[in-house]
């Protein structure tokens, strides 16, 4: 049976955002490890894992599409470091009972990113969007109220993200070639804190459990496998079926934080999150609305 590239884009653009969504399942069998030391070893085994998928790609060419000014090297260290940033607040949050936390973070990073737009890009917004964000400003400013902290992890999360698609856009470089070299970078300094650690004699790492190096190892494939199916998604579903389905993922996370880890769940978590849902409903509704009359003739 021969399927079609509408519905090879959709299983694969499904297979990324379910393993986004799904992600805080892996590294909950690693919660008995620092985040540091998780982050440095998915750093390390990201590079390995995007070597090999590189080299299959281009071959001989690879040399060529790995050549980047030194301006761009620089650019894609800060974007490096944003994106490590990122990985440690989600690991941490995930391996601290916080999981609903980073659910939210990516339910706020689309509207986040977009006001980006709007300040380094000066892209326009329907005065409907507007008000989408604005409520969802609201719901993140009445949990800080309500409960009594600052959300520094959900807005942690989507801060570094639109900072680092931010850098991205700016950037010619395709999503693997600048992940290799964002994580190559990165890999000095996440050996050199490996080294310290077993120094110090806090590395939990231990060679002798096969199984347990499998897991860290695995962090690689989490960071890689996803990507490389969003990037044969996008390449064939529109935009904006990718927009919507960007939601899938904090979704499961969502389900996954309150019906299965059973973190608690307050009404003022339920109006928080009202607040950004009923803003990323009239978000994506007016941007939905921009498009069809962008298609219609005049």
């Amino acid at each position: 049976m021969k399927y079609s590239e509408h519905s090879i884009g959709l299983a694969a653009a499904l297979g990324a955002f379910m393993a986004w969504g799904l992600a805080p399942v892996y590294f909950k069998f690693l919660g008995h490890v620092g985040a540091d030391e998780i982050i440095a070893h998915r750093v390390l085994w990201s590079v390995a894992f995007l070597g090999v998928v590189l080299v299959l790609r281009h071959g001989r060419s690879l040399p060529a599409r790995l050549a980047i000014a030194p301006r761009t090297l620089a650019v894609l260290l800060l974007s490096g470091s944003l994106i490590v940033i990122n990985w440690l607040v989600f690991i941490y949050a995930v391996n601290s009972d916080r999981v609903l936390s980073t659910s939210l973070g990516y339910f706020i990073n689309p509207l986040v990113t977009v006001l980006f737009g709007m300040l380094f890009f000066r892209e326009r917004l329907a005065p409907l969007q507007l008000i989408g964000v604005g409520i969802a400003a609201l719901g993140t400013l009445y949990m800080t109220v309500r409960v009594g902290q600052f959300p520094w992890i959900a807005l942690g999360l989507a801060l570094t993200f639109a900072l680092y698609s931010v850098l991205r856009k700016v950037l010619d470089v395709g999503p693997m070639v600048g992940l290799f070299w964002e994580t190559l970078l990165m890999a000095p300094l996440a050996l050199l804190w490996l080294v310290w650690l077993s120094g110090q004699g806090d590395l939990a790492f231990d060679p002798a459990d096969p199984g347990f190096g499998l897991l860290l190892a695995g962090t690689g494939l989490v960071t890689v496998v996803p990507l490389l199916l969003f990037a044969a998604g996008v390449r064939r579903l529109p935009l904006s079926t990718i927009g919507i389905m960007q939601y899938l993922a904090p979704t499961i996370t969502f389900i996954l934080a309150v019906f299965v880890y059973m973190e608690p769940f307050s009404i003022d978590h339920a109006v928080t999150f009202a607040c950004i849902w009923i803003g990323l409903f009239l978000f994506s509704w007016a941007g939905w609305v921009r498009v069809r009359r962008a298609r219609i003739p005049v």
